[in-house]
């Protein structure tokens, strides 16, 4: 909205000073009517200032004022200042004839504030008004010419030439106006008697006092004046001085005397009676002061506050019954006390700050007010000690807080910033506020684990997806920043990647196997396990993890000695003149364990003659206990049971064949019956068993799907069984290692060779001893008709 060129003035007086901290501190002044419309242009605030709208938009440009009513507002898009709310100055500034607006433009990012003053001029939007409408005086008639009688000034709330200008009083024939120029710029209005009166011609006069302003258009008010004629009372009242000075201390209580005004008449009766009374229009004084209508004595009926009004001007007036007046001035000035505490205003504030910031970052931007003067209004400001923050001083009022040293948020993740303001008045007065500053997290640190290195432990034959170990690493950020995840780096093993024996979960740091492990493959292994962050860019570190294999006892013991075959038989020979202790034979077996579970100790499980043999516990030694007669058969079996010391325990069994003879034709034709009963058992234990299958067989017939598989596969093998082809020998690994125990101490050679009638007419050689192998327990002989010859050396027993 434009306003004419005679009703609005503009003035941009625009200085810069440079503030410390890189803020900017401006000061902008304009000058503006009273009363214009909301949304009217204020000024270019932008251009005054020298700024860009894109400055202003990305600085959140904001108007920052200590009063609770904003008049002005801030156009970022525009950079302009315009009319928010419309603006009374009558109502704005009621004591004094400049008023301005105070406020602070902020911008952030950085921080930055510029001082704007708008100045508020008055335009005529009052007219003069008198307190009261009407004002009597009784006036004797003896009144001599020249006589002055004091009237109520009009008040107009305008200043300047739109206040009062001048005075009319109508009709003009017995009175005269006139008008006495006071140094505070008001004027005093007396009516002069020129002319004396007569009560018998005219007893009461009415007389019209008009105010009139000089602003455009004019205005005007009236005030009607009557007056009674008494009879005479040719004598005023006089005060003693035109103007008194008193003073008073703000707060004082009510009912203080602040000062006595004396005036006297020198008329006698009623006619010298003095009636003492305030004069004065504003309603300020009034409130505030009183005075005693008969002794003159002027005294508190208010509060005094030194911030509102500094000084007083009390008109009183002095008028006897006849009518006649005397006035005077009674200025009251007002001392300060020091009873406002200082104000701490919050200009513009971080809440969050990173741990990474510079040093002299600016945090917080205050102000403080103290409304007292003097040393009761100079405010010095702290905080406390042992803070990364400083509180600095930039001008008058003013202090930025900033960092004064590194920010760590594992060190502190949050300031309690108290702000202490004192003034220098006796008492001192103080007040204080409380900032709540965060430390947002930066990421510099790296996870760290709790051990330099891990060692874990996990028994073979385990199930794959087993939970091994937990590694933890801790990241002293806060948030993604320290969400840490596990990785498992790439190596090797055996030349196969370590992903296919263990995985880390990236969440929990749980290590899990991926395989079954068996001990006797591989005993331990180790690898590294990584440690990221989440934050941008990633902090990481490692860690080795040693995976230890335990052993469990999951091999039997492998008999390496005697071999058990399937169609030959083995016989030691013991002469029969063997003495006690004499070595038949020694029990050779290994097992592919460790520890205790490869503890092997060796039993005499069934004997043909139990005491004549024994068989040494740890050595596997079989030695005879008692001297060999000739009554004792010559066809002894032995079974010798192996057991090692796990948990739990394993064995496995052999049959040791003894002949007792001193030739070798003896122990031929006893063997070869041996072969007959053999033979006999073991048709008898195969019918046995295929009666328990077919019985079986019918009792599942609803599982026949499942079960008809096994019976398949175990007819498979029963088929095997009797085929008499060749079994393939089992060769365990590393059975030679067997830790001291099991071992065989002397070299036992033996061969065999047999000939069957109608199906195997080819000779088959096994060796034992030099080759380590394993056959497994079968019958000595399959055919009950084939010839067995047997020799005997030194090495062992050769069958033919």
């Amino acid at each position: 909205m434009e306003m004419p060129d005679r009703t609005m003035r503009r003035q941009v007086l625009l200085f810069i000073s440079i503030l410390s901290l890189a803020s900017v501190l401006c000061q902008v002044s304009y000058s503006i009517p009273e009363e214009m419309a909301k949304g009217s242009l204020v000024g270019n605030i932008a251009q005054d200032l020298g700024l860009e709208i894109k400055r202003l938009m990305s600085g959140k440009a904001k108007i920052y004022t200590r009063n609770t009513d904003e008049y002005i507002e801030l156009s970022r898009e525009r950079g302009v200042l315009l009319v928010k709310e419309r603006i009374d100055r009558e109502v704005l500034c009621t004591e004094t004839a400049l008023c301005a607006l105070h406020f602070q433009i902020i911008l952030e990012n950085p921080m930055e504030f510029y001082t704007v003053t708008v100045q508020i001029t008055d335009i005529n939007d009052n007219s003069p008004t008198f307190e009261i409408n009407e004002m009597k005086f009784k006036i004797s008639e003896s009144a001599i010419s020249g006589a002055k009688f004091v009237l109520e000034r009009a008040v107009d709330l305008d200043v300047g030439i739109n206040g009062v200008q001048n005075y009319e009083l109508k009709p003009t024939d017995n009175f005269a106006l006139k008008l006495h120029n006071n140094a505070d710029g008001n004027k005093n209005v007396e009516m002069v008697l020129q002319k004396p009166l007569d009560r018998e011609n005219q007893e009461q006069i009415s007389l019209v006092l008009t105010a009139v302003d000089g602003g455009e258009p004019q205005m005007s008010g009236t005030m009607l004046i009557v007056i009674t004629v008494l009879d005479a009372n040719d004598n005023a009242p006089v005060f003693t001085q035109p103007t008194y000075k008193a003073t008073v201390t703000e707060n004082s209580p009510k009912g203080t005397v602040v000062a006595t005004v004396t005036a006297s008449d020198v008329d006698q009766g009623s006619n010298g009676e003095i009636t003492y009374s305030i004069t004065n229009t504003l309603e300020n004084v009034r409130k505030v002061f009183e005075v005693n209508k008969e002794n003159g004595e002027v005294s508190l009926i208010g509060n005094i506050d030194f911030e509102k009004s500094r000084h007083f001007q009390i008109n009183v007036l002095a008028s006897d019954d006849g009518g006649l007046t005397d006035s005077c001035k009674l200025i009251v000035d007002v001392q300060d006390e020091n009873d406002n505490k200082p104000e701490i205003n919050i200009m513009s504030k971080s809440t969050v700050i990173s741990e990474d910031a510079e040093l002299n970052t600016v945090v917080t931007m205050i102000n403080i007010e103290d409304k007292d003067t003097g040393e009761n209004g100079n405010v010095k400001c702290f905080i406390s000690e042992n803070l990364p923050f400083i509180l600095k001083s930039s001008t008058n009022n003013f202090y930025s807080l900033v960092t004064d040293s590194e920010l760590d948020r594992e060190r502190a993740s949050e300031y309690n910033i108290t702000v202490s303001c004192f003034d220098e008045g006796v008492p001192s007065l103080s007040s204080s506020v409380t900032l709540t500053l965060q430390i947002s997290d930066v990421n510099d640190n790296a996870p760290v684990f709790e051990r330099s290195s891990y060692e874990a432990y996990i028994v073979e034959n385990n199930t794959p997806g087993l939970s091994i170990f937990t590694v933890k690493a801790r990241d002293a950020d806060w948030n993604q920043n320290a969400r840490v995840s596990y990785i498992l780096e790439d190596s090797s093993v055996n030349g196969v990647p370590v992903s296919s024996y263990v995985s880390v979960s990236a969440d929990s740091g749980v290590i899990h196997a991926v395989r079954s492990f068996d001990y006797e493959q591989i005993k331990d292994f180790h690898f590294r396990v990584k440690a990221q962050d989440g934050g941008s860019p990633p902090l990481s570190s490692n860690v080795t993890v040693k995976i230890l294999i335990q052993d469990q006892n999951d091999n039997p013991p492998q008999v390496l000695y005697p071999v058990q075959t399937g169609g030959s038989l083995v016989a030691e020979m013991v002469p029969r003149s063997a003495d006690v202790g004499y070595l038949v034979t020694k029990v050779v077996a290994v097992d592919v364990d460790s520890g205790q579970n490869a503890w092997l100790s060796y039993k005499l499980q069934k004997a043909t003659d139990r005491a004549l043999f024994e068989v040494g516990l740890q050595n596997g030694e079989i030695r005879t206990i008692r001297q060999v007669t000739d009554k004792d058969a010559v066809k002894q079996r032995l079974t010798v049971i192996v057991e090692d010391n796990g948990q739990p325990s394993r064995s496995a069994t052999v049959i040791v064949n003894v002949a007792v003879a001193d030739s070798f034709p003896e122990v031929l034709s006893e063997f070869t019956d041996f072969t007959h009963d053999k033979e006999y058992n073991d048709n008898l234990t195969f019918y046995l068993v295929l009666s328990l299958a077919v019985v079986s067989f019918l009792f599942i017939t609803c599982l026949v799907v499942i079960i008809s598989v096994k019976i398949y596969r175990w007819r498979q093998s029963r088929i095997l069984y009797h085929s008499n082809l060749p079994v393939i020998p089992y060769y365990p690994p590393r059975y030679s290692d067997t830790l001291g125990t099991g071992t065989l101490q002397h070299v036992y050679n033996y061969e065999v060779c047999r000939t069957t009638d109608s199906r195997k007419s080819d000779c088959k050689f096994g060796r034992a001893g030099s080759q380590n192998r394993i056959q497994s327990e079968k019958n000595i002989l399959d055919d009950p008709d084939s010839p067995l010859e047997v020799r005997l050396n030194k090495q062992g027993i050769k069958q033919l």
